[in-house]
C-alpha cells in the first residue's frame, strides 16, 4: 500500500479508536448492516463452515449462529481498533484472567510455560491485557500479514503494554534467547497450515483438519508445561480468559497428543457457543488425500 495513504488510514483509526464505548458500538451496528447485509462478506465461507461443523443443526439454526457471527464480528472489529488506545485501567475492567495462578506458580520456581489459544472471543485483547498481569515476559506468536505498514502497526497496538511479538519463523530462535528467563509463550493453535507444512491431520469440528505441530515441537523441545487460555464473552465488550492446565510434562506424552489436547480444549468451546469463532477464515482449504507425501 502507497505509504501516504497508509498514514492517512492509521491516522483514522487512531481517531476512531478515541471515541467511547458506546459510540462504537453504533459504528458496529451499522458496520454489520454492511458485512452482512449489503456485502455479503464471505457469507458463502460461513455457511459451509458451519453447515460442515454441525450437520446435525437445521438451516434455521446455522442461519441464527451465522447472523450473531457476523454481529460479533463487526464489534470484534471495533474493539480491535480500540486497542490503539484504550488504557490500561480499560484493558483490566473488560478483559480479565481467572486461575493465573496456575501460571505463576511455574514462574515462580523458574518455569516457563507455553500457552495456547485461538481465533475465539476478542484474541486482539489477550496479548495486551496479559503483560499487565504477570511481572514476566509474554512472548506472542504471530503469522505475520504481507503489508507491512499495516503488520508493523498490528505489532506496535499488541505490544503497548509489554508484549514481546515474535514472528513465526523466529519462535525457536527467540525460544533460545529466553531460555534462561521465566517467561510466557503464546501460539494461537488454529492457524491454518499451507499444503507443504501439512504434516498432521486430526477431526476437528465433524471433519478432517490440517493442524500445525509447532506448539507440540516446542514443547517437546523445552518441556515446559502447557496451558490452554479459554476466553469467554460475558457481555458486549467484556471477557474473562480462563487458565486451564493441559499438560504439565510433555515429554512424557505421545505423538500428537498434545496437538490432539489444545484442538480439542478449542473444539469444545466452539461447540458450547459458537458465535465467538472466526467462521469467516477459510479453515479448511484441502483435505488428507490432497497431500502428497514423499
Amino acid at each position: 500500500m502507497n505509504r501516504l495513504l497508509f498514514r492517512l488510514i492509521a491516522s483514522l483509526l487512531k481517531l476512531i479508536s478515541l471515541l467511547p464505548f458506546w459510540i462504537l458500538y453504533l459504528l458496529s451496528d451499522i458496520l454489520f448492516f454492511f458485512l452482512y447485509y449489503l456485502f455479503k462478506y464471505r457469507r458463502q465461507v460461513v455457511q459451509a463452515n458451519l453447515a460442515n461443523a454441525f450437520p446435525e443443526k437445521s438451516v434455521k439454526e446455522r442461519a441464527a449462529i451465522e447472523r450473531r457471527y457476523f454481529s460479533f464480528l463487526a464489534d470484534m472489529i471495533v474493539e480491535s481498533v480500540k486497542s490503539i488506545s484504550i488504557t490500561k485501567q480499560e484493558l483490566k475492567q473488560r478483559y480479565q484472567f481467572e486461575n493465573l495462578g496456575d501460571i505463576t506458580k511455574h514462574l515462580e520456581k523458574g518455569r516457563s510455560v507455553i500457552a495456547v489459544s485461538g481465533h475465539y472471543g476478542n484474541w486482539e485483547w489477550g496479548p495486551l491485557g496479559i503483560a499487565l498481569e504477570l511481572n514476566h515476559d509474554v512472548l506472542v506468536v504471530y503469522k505475520p500479514m504481507t503489508d507491512k505498514n499495516f503488520d508493523h502497526l498490528l505489532n506496535k497496538v499488541r505490544s503497548r503494554f509489554g508484549t514481546v511479538m515474535i514472528p513465526m519463523k523466529q519462535t525457536l530462535r527467540k525460544v533460545a534467547e529466553y531460555k534462561n528467563k521465566p517467561h510466557v509463550l503464546v501460539l494461537v493453535g488454529d492457524q491454518t497450515p499451507t499444503r507443504d507444512e501439512s504434516q498432521y491431520f486430526t477431526t476437528f469440528l465433524n471433519q478432517p483438519t490440517a493442524v500445525f505441530l509447532g506448539v507440540e515441537k516446542i514443547a517437546l523441545k523445552t518441556n515446559n508445561p502447557i496451558i490452554y487460555f479459554s476466553i469467554k464473552r460475558i457481555k458486549r465488550g467484556y471477557y474473562t480468559s480462563v487458565v486451564k492446565p493441559l499438560i504439565d510434562n510433555p515429554r512424557k506424552c505421545s505423538e500428537y497428543e498434545i496437538t490432539d489436547a489444545h484442538t480439542d480444549e478449542l473444539e469444545n468451546l466452539i461447540i458450547n457457543n459458537p458465535d465467538f469463532w472466526l467462521w469467516s477464515h477459510r479453515r479448511w482449504k484441502f483435505k488428507p488425500e490432497d497431500i502428497k507425501h514423499e
